[in-house]
């Protein structure tokens, strides 16, 4: 009996151990995909098509939604849509629609990609300068 309610222990100490790291791994997902952008950080966001970059826009001073279109070979058309602090493709005429489907992104966390049309967004953030000196460090940074 001894034996049965050591390894009982153990296990009981597992599970509270891994439900700590789970718990814990959860909140810095969260933590890092709800990051703001307030911090002296300047939020960009990439239009590549066929690895070539097509345009970069800064997606913290937008202040209207706005819409254009990114032409493609073949007759291959994206709508982009860029909202103050976020971007998203709200139509494609790609088969599978998997970008349009994707939404808005704000976060370096999953670029949008329409691989038929060979478009790829990028959100990505950099530290900007508060005067003539001084840099602000990003998270990665410290």
């Amino acid at each position: 009996m001894n034996a049965s309610m050591n390894d009982r222990k153990k296990a009981v100490l597992l599970a509270a151990v891994l439900l700590v790291i789970a718990i814990l791994c959860g909140i810095r997902i969260y933590a890092v995909s709800h990051s703001s952008t307030g911090n002296g950080q300047a939020l960009y966001a990439d239009i590549y098509q066929s690895g070539e970059l097509l345009e970069t826009i800064r997606l913290d001073t937008v202040t209207d939604e706005y819409t254009f279109e990114v032409p493609g070979e073949g007759g291959a058309s994206n709508t982009v849509c860029v909202r103050p602090g976020s971007i998203a493709i709200i139509s494609a005429n790609c088969p599978d629609q998997i970008c349009v489907h994707q939404g808005f992104i704000s976060t370096s966390l999953l670029p949008i990609t329409c691989l038929p049309n060979r478009l790829v967004i990028r959100v990505r953030e950099e530290a900007v300068c508060l005067d003539d000196t001084t840099l602000v460090p990003d998270g990665v940074t410290y």
